[in-house]
């Protein structure tokens, strides 16, 4: 199964062409280091929380849009080997002294795959999610997961994945932990479905809403869904 290193971070909006060509100039770099896929995502519909969200997980500003990106590798030893390259690689510490963000409010972990289903299409929207799930649930989450995969996919989502932490650090400043109200005892999920549009993503919700698939008891919920954030995303890069 795929192994992800997910990304969020607040970009200024007027540095939006910037990031696209740091992150596009980064590319081939992360290729050649061992990334199999990578995907930045602009912040396109990112609504406010009532407990938590995506501008409070990396405490952007007004004036900043919210990227949700990740790298895709084979497994975690190809993800480690390619962090000891990019730590040691001059091209990497230039690049570190030019971003057109503040790397001190990215949030960065590792996640193992415990879902990745696919159809055939194209991906042109990304609903990105962050979610607190109990540790005992794991079983329980990846089941209703796959469950409601079905569901997205047939509605017309051409990528679901679900993935749970496995080398998420705590960070100085933001980290998954604060951005989804971790408890103990509970593991952060980072999960995204992929559309070939944002109008396909709009018609797909507005069917599901009403599908009988979708419909359970919230006393059966394996996460509190009060603190999970998402929101919708335009991908301006993909290598």
């Amino acid at each position: 199964m795929t192994y992800v290193e997910g990304f969020v971070v607040a970009v200024p909006t007027a540095n939006k062409e910037a990031y696209r060509k740091h992150a596009a100039d980064a590319a081939h770099l992360f290729k050649e280091f061992g990334v199999a896929r990578m995907v930045e995502c602009w912040g396109d519909d990112v609504p406010d929380g009532k407990v938590n969200d995506f501008k409070g997980a990396v405490q952007a500003k007004d004036d900043e849009t919210v990227v949700f990106s990740w790298f895709e590798y084979p497994d975690r030893a190809t993800r480690d080997a390619a962090n000891e390259k990019m730590m040691s690689d001059p091209r990497m510490a230039q690049m570190g002294g030019e971003m057109p963000f503040d790397g001190k409010r990215m949030i960065i972990g590792g996640f193992d795959s415990i879902v990745d289903d696919r159809a055939e299409g194209k991906t042109a929207y990304v609903d990105g999610y962050v979610v607190p799930v109990p540790d005992g649930n794991k079983d329980a989450y990846r089941a209703m997961a796959e469950k409601a995969s079905e569901v997205f996919r047939d509605y017309g989502a051409t990528r679901v994945v679900e993935a749970w932490a496995d080398d998420v650090p705590d960070g100085q400043v933001t980290d998954y932990a604060r951005a989804a109200h971790k408890k103990d005892g509970e593991s952060v999920v980072y999960s995204w479905v992929e559309w070939p549009s944002k109008e396909a993503r709009t018609a797909g919700w507005e069917k599901m809403m009403t599908d009988e698939r979708m419909k359970h008891d919230p006393a059966t919920n394996p996460f509190d869904g009060a603190r999970m954030i998402y929101g919708g995303f335009a991908p301006i890069v993909e290598a």
